[in-house]
């Protein structure tokens, strides 16, 4: 009995498998200008954008696995109406404190505003289409935005979860789709915070206890469990 115990506990999905394929949302988190390239929102804050721009490469061939794999692929974009009316007072002062806030007007256009050019998906995991797109105001994936109904209805039970920030809005959304009831990974080798101790603090709080919202997995081994068909 503690075997089998050890077995489930160690398995990708340990309550269940997806029934199939198609009831997976592979969530491919913000990877947008703004927080993954040079000259985005922050870059121009003076901080280093190689680490989010380092998990472009493994991203995008995970993103083409979970394709091929049949998964229900889902893009989200932070971001803010032109007029701000979706910005909290204090969301909008808290990014300030770091010299440009969402709103202000950069190099790639207005911070975080839709439809701007450092709001933009980079060109290498651009959305194809008929693949879902999920406009977000907010941290979670699932804050304001009508993602838990659409996932609802496409059958949707799992997530594996990708994108940046780790430490930010890949955290956010895994936990929040734990608190939904969704079963749901992290591919650790295709996420990343902006500062290295971030990410591996968040790593280290996300497996510990074998993760209490779900399991930290790499890519190889996600992909591996999904073509076994099970977990």
């Amino acid at each position: 009995m503690r075997a089998a115990g050890r077995r489930r506990a160690d398995a990708v999905w340990p309550v269940g498998a997806p029934a199939r394929p198609g009831a997976v949302a592979f969530l491919v988190i913000d990877m947008q200008v703004d927080f993954c390239a040079r000259g985005g929102w922050v870059d121009q804050l003076g901080e280093d954008v190689s680490n989010t721009a380092a998990v472009i490469p493994p991203l995008a061939r995970a993103l083409d696995a979970a394709r091929q794999a049949g998964l229900t692929i889902v893009h989200t974009r932070e971001g803010h109406a032109p007029d701000l009316s979706d910005l909290p007072a204090n969301k909008q002062w808290r990014t300030r404190v770091h010299g440009l806030g969402i709103g202000d007007r950069g190099r790639s256009g207005r911070i975080l505003v839709r439809g701007e050019p450092g709001w933009q998906i980079v060109p290498e995991l651009a959305p194809r289409p008929g693949e879902m797109v999920i406009d977000k105001p907010g941290k979670s994936s699932f804050h304001a935005t009508n993602l838990e109904a659409r996932l609802r209805g496409l059958g949707v039970t799992h997530l594996a979860v990708a994108g940046v920030t780790s430490d930010c809005c890949v955290q956010s959304t895994f936990r929040d789709g734990f608190e939904l009831g969704f079963e749901a990974v992290v591919l650790e080798d295709c996420t990343a915070a902006v500062e290295t101790r971030n990410h591996e603090a968040t790593m280290a709080i996300l497996k510990a206890y074998g993760g209490r919202w779900g399991r930290v997995v790499r890519a190889a081994r996600f992909f591996q469990a999904l073509e076994a068909g099970h977990g």
